[in-house]
């Protein structure tokens, strides 16, 4: 007499392991592929539309300085203009308000060419160092910006703090200055999660090389919020970073008047540097993808909407008859 195997790996019989339970099996008859293309391009077309007004309701005031603010001296030389400590980094702009802004107007500075993305720049940082003030020690994965020339920990370290951006910008209009606020312009988690509000900068940009701006030492990391803005980087060469807030309206055809502080060394590199002015709309800033993409689909949808209804219109094809579909037969036996 045979033994049953009782290691046998088959399932216990059920119709939910046998994949028999009640399912929805829709037949793609030309009714509803027609009735499917046109309510996706019915809903799809209006929300592009509104998102492409939206976007087009957008102040948005983009000022690329960093070939102005050059003197004629050392138009052929940037970088000796801006590695020399003794030569006048002020430059003045004038910017037109072309529409009414209504606060809050955001201000970004614009980097391109730039790779905050490089797999060594994106590792030279330590987050522990940046949590905790008993982990200052924590620099090796900071190389080269580690350590001072005698060996002190630098806090906090590694090149993506060290290369932080030090531009500066203040704006007026009708001899008024503009006032920027440069509080809540980084993510709550970062400045809670990342960032210790009892670790202090030390040793920061003391070394030969200046990489950008200084920290503030009697303030802790999870206060300075430039540095936490830049400290997220970019996965894009070309990027927006937050650097303050407008929380009054400007008028319609005011001239801004921008006082920079032309410090950040993009010439190198053949960077540019670029000063942005923005409003917001539910939508974000100003941004024709998410209509044109809408609006786009809508349009390829109901155009093989009309399509399918000529087909089935002039060149119609007999349907087989659904009973003979496998789940609509009845089981032999």
């Amino acid at each position: 007499m045979e033994k049953k195997n009782k290691n046998s790996k088959k399932p216990t019989y059920s119709k939910f392991s046998q994949q028999e339970l009640p399912a929805w099996k829709p037949i793609l008859s030309p009714g509803w592929v027609i009735a499917t293309f046109l309510t996706i391009g019915a809903v799809f077309i209006p929300i592009g539309l509104l998102a492409l007004a939206a976007s087009d309701s957008v102040v948005e005031i983009i000022d690329r300085y960093d070939d102005g603010c050059v003197p004629d001296d050392f138009s052929k030389n940037a970088q000796s203009f801006i590695q020399n400590p003794n030569t006048k980094k002020t430059c003045i702009r004038t910017l037109k308000v072309p529409k009414k802004m209504v606060a809050p107007i955001f201000v970004y500075y614009e980097l391109e060419n730039f790779y905050q993305n490089h797999r060594r720049y994106v590792k030279s940082r330590s987050d522990k160092q940046l949590r905790d003030p008993d982990d200052e020690d924590e620099t090796k994965s900071c190389y080269p910006e580690a350590n001072t020339a005698d060996d002190k920990p630098i806090v906090p370290c590694g090149l993506i703090a060290w290369s932080l951006f030090n531009d500066t910008y203040k704006l007026s209009t009708k001899n008024k200055a503009i006032t920027i606020d440069k509080k809540g312009i980084a993510w709550k988690s970062d400045i809670k999660a990342k960032f210790g509000s009892d670790v202090y900068p030390k040793n920061f940009q003391k070394g030969k090389l200046i990489g950008g701006a200084k920290l503030d030492e009697k303030k802790p990391l999870s206060e300075q919020e430039d540095l936490i803005v830049w400290m997220r980087t970019a996965a894009l060469p070309r990027f927006r970073k937050l650097y303050g807030k407008i929380n009054t309206d400007i008028e319609a055809h005011e001239t801004i008047k921008v006082e920079v502080e032309n410090n950040y060394n993009t010439y190198k590199f053949s960077g540019r540097k670029k000063l942005v002015l923005s409003t917001t709309t539910w939508i974000g800033g100003k941004n024709d993808f998410v209509g044109v993409v809408y609006v786009s689909l809508g349009a390829i949808c109901i155009f093989m909407a009309v399509n399918f209804i000529l087909l089935y219109v002039f060149r119609p094809r007999r349907l087989g008859d659904p009973s003979y579909l496998s789940w609509n037969r009845n089981p032999i036996g």
